[in-house]
């Protein structure tokens, strides 16, 4: 068992592994937390020399070089999703502390092997489930715990984007074996099931889904051997095409351990939709809705009527205050919720406790979530997760 290395006085050291958009997210958010870049990985040497060179960052040249590196820290894993339980794997190894893109892995197994070691070495290891850190969704999760919704009727929503609409769409997360199993729901149906758990407090006992695909032909995408993404903006012909086997829609019917019914829809394939994850919660006493595309208000209803509540930092739940960090009217969103969550990771590398720190076991509970919707799509009967 891999002992926890000693807390270092000053700032953390960081490493990213993977330089597409969510590693430059990833590095935005350590540096604004505190932490010193030590270096960056990408795809390839010359990738990872131009990336250095943007971020003015060491660059490594290899995993091997990174994780040998005593000045590192934390490992920021954000390279495609086959790779992501095998490099965390060998961060824990290696003493680091680890914030992995979800996926945590492609099967239950390696899932559970990463949060039982992660566990069993005493380190921090956590998955950017970020949407816990809109500050209305702290807001509606302490109205929970207060009681002020009553126990739960019903649990409904959707999770809808539009970036896989173009038949000409593709890059590493189309092929199966860079991406795994399961494309919409493992990337964003997941996310909608962590954030509806953790404010209602329920947990997801069984489902039946279905899965489908959209286009079934895309271009083959040599980014699929890569850590990087094809360019979504990129609509040119390819003389290359692959058949299509990870789904872009699926629907969702779930039934809570207490025996509250639920239901979502995720799409990769919605025009429009840019990134609205919504959700309803029905309680006896009063309801509430989060939308992600106009995080800045929620709507509370009751049986008198409906009222809209504002993010403010001079009221309501504490965890509500502490995460609104611009004034009221001066829109927060994704960025900010990213900041909080890895300024937590690394509050808790110094031993705080922050509320809501989504780990390792909660990327397990997605694999296990993901694992039913997929047994379910393909036997079309209630699946146990």
């Amino acid at each position: 068992m891999t002992s926890p290395p000693p807390r270092r006085c000053g700032p953390l050291g960081t490493a990213i592994v993977g330089a597409g958009m969510i590693g430059a997210i990833h590095r935005r958010a350590a540096a604004l937390a505190g932490a010193r870049i030590a270096g960056v990985l990408a795809s390839t040497p010359p990738r990872t020399e131009q990336v250095a060179v943007e971020w003015g960052a060491p660059a490594f040249p290899s995993l091997d070089a990174l994780l040998d590196d005593d000045s590192v820290d934390v490992v920021h894993i954000c390279s495609p999703n086959a790779t992501h339980a095998p490099f965390a794997m060998r961060a824990l190894a290696a003493g680091k502390h680890v914030v992995c893109e979800k996926p945590l892995a492609v099967s239950v197994t390696e899932a559970e092997r990463l949060a039982e070691t992660a566990r069993g070495a005493g380190l921090v290891a956590t998955v950017p489930f970020v949407y816990r850190y809109h500050p209305l969704v702290r807001e509606i999760r302490a109205r929970r715990i207060d009681g002020e919704f009553g126990g739960w009727h019903l649990i409904h929503g959707s999770y809808l984007q539009d970036w896989m609409l173009s038949p000409q769409v593709s890059g590493w997360r189309v092929d199966p074996v860079a991406g795994g199993p399961s494309r919409a729901f493992a990337d964003i149906g997941s996310h909608w099931c962590d954030l509806v758990e953790w404010v209602s407090g329920e947990r997801f006992a069984e489902v039946v889904a279905s899965t489908s695909i959209a286009v079934d032909k895309r271009p083959a995408a040599g980014a699929a051997r890569t850590f990087e993404a094809a360019d979504p903006t990129d609509h040119s012909d390819h003389a290359e095409y692959m058949d299509v086997r990870t789904e872009d829609c699926a629907a969702l019917l779930l039934r809570t351990a207490s025996g509250v019914l639920a239901s979502t829809t995720v799409s990769q394939v919605s025009a429009g939709r840019k990134n609205r994850l919504w959700f309803e919660l029905d309680g006896a006493r009063a309801s509430a809705v989060f939308d992600q595309e106009n995080p800045e208000t929620i709507w509370l209803g009751g049986e008198d009527g409906a009222r809209v509540i504002s993010r403010d930092p001079g009221r309501g739940s504490a965890e509500q205050r502490r995460l609104s960090v611009l004034p009221p009217g001066h829109p927060q969103g994704y960025a900010e919720c990213f900041e909080a969550f890895v300024a937590d990771t690394y509050a808790a590398i110094g031993g705080h406790r922050p509320e809501g720190l989504p780990t390792f076991d909660d990327g397990l509970r997605a694999a296990r979530i993901t694992e039913a919707v997929l047994r379910s799509s393909r036997n079309g009967s209630w699946t146990e997760v």
